[in-house]
């Protein structure tokens, strides 16, 4: 059991005893015992032979009792049990904006109710809103909340995807005669929500391959198993606890068929079509196994013969959306996209000063392997008690720490940040004489999500205009999966942003990606740079940023279009002159 599983159910141990009614001291302990362990740069089962378990902050002599417990055993009997007591459908309520343990324990008390759809029928009737502390907006909230879970359906994030599909091409790599191995579908396109997974192998001898693939550990249902093409369902506990459900698709071709299947399997639907209706107008027919004529096939090697053989420029795949790419690749006009390597350091990034898990030095570390040349800390303002945000007085506090920090980790250069909230009125929640202490200010909403769209964008429109403002951070507000962002005039935020010179975030971390890619090229358009950032809060998330580069470039971003491809001493300039 490696620790995100420990930390998984240590997390949910410390829900379901806040479901049961157990004291908040308590569950708290469980969820901060799981933060640790998460965030443990070390292997955990290193750290539990050598006995400096109980060194980790945050775990006591009984949560190391019951790490011990899980790592010895692989249960905890404390765990089913609590599992046992509890209605799953009450997990799954906490998956709904606005509903925490405390009142989906209401719920589950007063009306009995156990799951999704007894929560929509209650809903329907009016008897949530009747519920003290509830209200008819919560229980319309509510309604929304369970329509959009049902929309999501089995779709999960890229990044659980990609994990998951990591885990099943690892699991494949010593099947036999295996020539060529690829992820296609939206995941090659790296789309933002993933709905199945898509492998393709080349191969002169499919059944062994097709074997293992059906006898993988991560499957718990065989759909289909043929000599070219097997279909299962795979099943993985994600760090948040829920456990996802996914189809797994694996098709095996003749490498000659391989750029071609590539290709095809890889999508989009739209640009499929469009591309067989260029090999059309050549005299030449396009499927996934082959590029032919009357009298000849095309030999392709490789993805990049397929575009020559059309007289097309290559087409990265997360272009391939059918949005001007093909006319573009044949009047040699694509733009050349930015690349991971490109980005020279980021700066939408929280330490423990306010809700991150590592020291402004532990940052800075990290982000020097990384390979950063600088690195911005922007902790949370004083309005977001909920997420530590600083006084006056701490940002003094934190700037002379991180002017420290400075001084003795060499190689890279900190600026001094903070993510300052929008507040409902458009102001900031710092005055200006605080704000004019910081190298850059990122300005971002985090409460009223509410207000109108016309309140919404003239409240950050105000804010983009600010002379103090330097980007805005994730400016929808979306949370994957979990909630719509807020109603925005995104058109109306842009031209602003543009007219005034504010940056807008790509924000990388994978649960937002927001702005995304088609607002990325729309910004482009209108002249608005962008910033990637992770909105790290840890170490570990300042690899987010490949996440936001992934999103670039489906918007066809290139290096001069993302603020933090530039020197340090561009950065500096930029920062001086805002």
């Amino acid at each position: 059991m490696d620790k995100r599983q420990v930390a998984n159910i240590l997390d949910e141990i410390g829900t379901l005893l806040e479901l049961q009614g157990e004291s908040s001291f308590r569950s708290q302990a469980y969820h901060n015992a799981a933060r640790a362990i998460d965030q443990l740069e070390e292997d955990l089962t290193q750290v539990w032979s050598s006995g400096r378990l109980g060194s980790i902050r945050g775990i006591g002599q009984t949560m190391e009792e019951k790490i011990s417990t899980l790592l010895r055993t692989g249960e905890l009997p404390f765990y089913t049990q609590l599992r046992q007591k509890t209605p799953p459908g009450l997990l799954q309520m906490l998956r709904l904006p606005g509903l925490g343990p405390k009142k989906v324990k209401a719920l589950y008390d007063q009306l009995g109710i156990q799951d999704l759809e007894q929560l929509r029928q209650a809903c329907a009737h009016g008897q949530v809103a009747e519920l003290k502390g509830f209200g008819a907006k919560t229980q319309q909230k509510i309604l929304e909340g369970i329509d959009f879970l049902s929309e999501a359906g089995t779709r999960v994030r890229l990044d659980q995807a990609l994990d998951l599909a990591a885990e099943l091409l690892d699991g494949l790599r010593t099947a036999p005669g295996i020539q060529r191995m690829e992820l296609c579908g939206s995941l090659r396109r790296r789309k933002e929500v993933i709905q199945d997974i898509d492998i393709l192998i080349s191969s002169e001898d499919a059944a062994p391959i097709m074997r293992q693939f059906i006898g993988l550990p991560a499957g718990v249902q065989v759909v289909g198993h043929g000599p070219t093409k097997s279909s299962i369902v795979v099943e993985r506990s994600l760090s948040s606890g829920k456990r996802v459900r996914m189809n797994a698709d694996l098709r095996v071709v003749r490498d000659e068929q391989f750029p071609l299947a590539l290709h095809y399997f890889t999508g989009s639907k739209e640009h499929n079509i469009a591309m067989r209706a260029r090999a059309q107008h050549y005299g030449l027919k396009l499927s996934e196994y082959e590029l032919a004529g009357p009298k000849h096939r095309v030999v392709c090697k490789d993805e990049a013969d397929l575009f020559r053989a059309l007289e097309l420029d290559p087409i990265a795949p997360e272009m391939r959306e059918h949005t001007g790419e093909i006319e573009a690749a044949a009047e040699h006009r694509l733009p050349t996209l930015v690349e991971a390597e490109d980005l020279q350091g980021t700066f939408h990034c929280h330490t423990s000063w306010s809700d991150g898990a590592a020291t402004v030095r532990e940052m800075a570390e990290a982000a020097k392997r990384l390979g950063f040349k600088y690195l911005g800390i922007a902790d949370h303002s004083q309005s977001l008690t909920v997420a530590n945000g600083l006084s006056p007085d701490r940002v003094r506090r934190q700037q002379e720490e991180i002017d420290e920090v400075e001084a003795h980790v060499h190689g890279i250069t900190l600026f001094k940040g903070t993510e300052c909230d929008i507040l409902a009125d458009g102001q900031l929640d710092y005055d200006d004489a605080l704000l004019e202490t910081f190298d850059y200010v990122v300005a971002s909403v985090h409460s009223h999500f509410n207000q109108s769209q016309s309140e919404m964008t003239e409240r950050i429109v105000r804010a983009v205009r600010h002379p103090r403002v330097t980007m805005l951070g994730h400016a929808t507000g979306r949370l994957l999966l979990r909630r719509d962002g807020y109603k925005v005039d995104l058109e109306a935020v842009l031209h602003a942003a543009a007219e005034t010179g504010t940056l807008v975030e790509i924000n990388a971390h994978p649960q937002r990606l927001d702005i995304d890619w088609i607002h990325c090229k729309r910004a482009k358009a209108l002249g608005v740079r962008l910033v990637i950032n992770p909105d790290a809060h840890n170490v570990e998330d300042l690899g987010y940023v490949s996440f936001g580069i992934d999103v670039a470039r489906r918007g066809w971003l290139e290096k001069k279009d993302i603020f933090n491809t530039q020197s340090t001493a561009a950065v500096t300039r930029a920062f001086s002159a805002r």
